[in-house]
């Protein structure tokens, strides 16, 4: 059953009347960036608007201080919108994430309106620590999104997609040790753990013929040594690891701790090698995404084609964990950042200029009227419930 416009109309309407607030709330977070696990004014300032229209606020979801639950309604199918808020270091909101916050704050008010007459809940779940940490990862594995039937967030972008491809993830941190020595005078009693990490990234470097589709690896390095007459004994880096699935990830990370431990094995060093929670690959819901697609069309967005979709770039995100537990959606929505993409100090400034309100508006309706579609369409109402169940059931079953 196609939701009527009347309830279209709710939506929107109930977008229009925020509107002042939710780009006020994008552009205050944006004017006070704060990174992973550190975004308590951001946190507050999305819980505050929330509370203060109607919705039951929970602070410190999952454990974690940043993180918050808002929910409104009581009906069985409970549509968690997620809001990420989390800055980059050294650049600020050039990933759009108050954007983020703010469309699921406006889809959240929507939603409320038409609530009652959907039979669902609203749950916006404050979500931090994308860029680096998996907080989603956290709020899973603490129960936070066990009563949520089907996830969502909208992603700002260059260009609209319906249905991105973010990559399996794991950032591994390679620590080397060796021994210090004075350079000129007894460098042969030194153990150099700068070489060791050279050789490492030469290993890294000639193995990328032989990488799988979808792998990449990035890397920096984030200890060199201290002075150059100095034999370095202390050095680290880290690497961002990706794949088209957990599975490839999996199989690129075997081969890329081989190369540190040739980095050890070549200089006599000692090593470690530390590990962040891996976010896997996003799967898209079919029908959230089919809808998201039909909504955007309406309001007018510049789609390009599924198969077009499919070949444009994409990074990771911990919402593909989300997705791997239960229904979920995340479509990008562009911006008008130019020739700027996500990461840059230019696409930081296009979040908060026209392009990106007007992503921010139509991003929540959008995401709305997608909600309030599968909670209309009969067959997929019972199939969002009936897996919600069966995840209770059996807690590792995937979507």
């Amino acid at each position: 059953m196609a939701i009527s416009s009347r309830t279209k109309s709710r939506c929107g309407d109930a977008v229009d009347r925020a509107e002042e607030k939710l780009i006020a709330l994008s552009r205050s977070i944006h004017a006070e960036p704060e990174t992973a696990f550190r975004e308590h004014r951001s946190a507050a300032k999305v819980a505050t608007l929330l509370r203060g229209e109607g919705f039951e606020v929970e602070e410190g979801a999952g454990g974690l201080d940043t993180a918050f639950t808002a929910r409104f309604g009581s009906g069985p199918l409970t549509v968690g919108l997620c809001a990420e808020y989390d800055a980059l270091p050294g650049l600020g909101h050039a990933c759009g994430h108050n954007v983020i916050a703010a469309s699921s704050a406006g889809a959240a008010l929507a939603l409320r309106d038409v609530a009652d007459e959907l039979g669902i809940t609203v749950l916006v779940i404050g979500t931090p620590a994308e860029e680096e940490g998996g907080g989603k990862i956290t709020l899973l594995e603490a129960g936070v999104f066990d009563e949520v039937s089907m996830a969502m967030l909208v992603h700002p972008a260059p260009e609209d997609n319906c249905a991105p491809r973010p990559l399996a993830l794991v950032e591994l941190e390679v620590r080397y040790s060796g021994r210090p020595s004075h350079s000129a005078l007894a460098p042969h009693l030194g153990v150099n753990a700068a070489d060791a990490l050279t050789v490492a990234e030469v290993a890294v470097g000639v193995g990328r013929q032989h990488f799988e589709p979808r792998q990449q690896v990035h890397g920096i390095v984030t200890r060199g040594g201290e002075v150059p007459n100095v034999v370095p004994a202390d050095t680290r880096a880290l690497y961002n690891l990706r794949a088209a699935d957990m599975e490839s990830l999996h199989r690129l990370r075997t081969r890329i701790e081989a190369c540190f431990e040739a980095g050890a094995v070549a200089t006599g060093c000692t090593h470690e090698v530390l590990s962040t929670p891996a976010y896997a690959e996003l799967a898209h819901d079919p029908f959230l995404s089919q809808a998201y697609r039909l909504a955007a069309t309406e309001l007018g967005r510049p789609l390009v084609s599924p198969e077009a979709e499919r070949d444009m770039p994409t990074g990771s995100t911990d919402m593909g964990n989300v997705s791997r537990a239960l229904p979920a959606l995340q479509p990008s929505i562009g911006i008008g950042s130019g020739d700027a993409v996500n990461h840059q100090p230019e696409f930081a400034a296009a979040c908060v200029a026209p392009g990106a309100d007007r992503a921010l508006v139509q991003g929540a309706v959008a995401l709305a009227w997608t909600a309030a579609q599968a909670a209309r369409d009969e067959g997929t109402r019972e199939r969002l419930l009936a897996h919600q169940a069966a995840r209770h059931a059996a807690p590792d079953l995937a979507p």
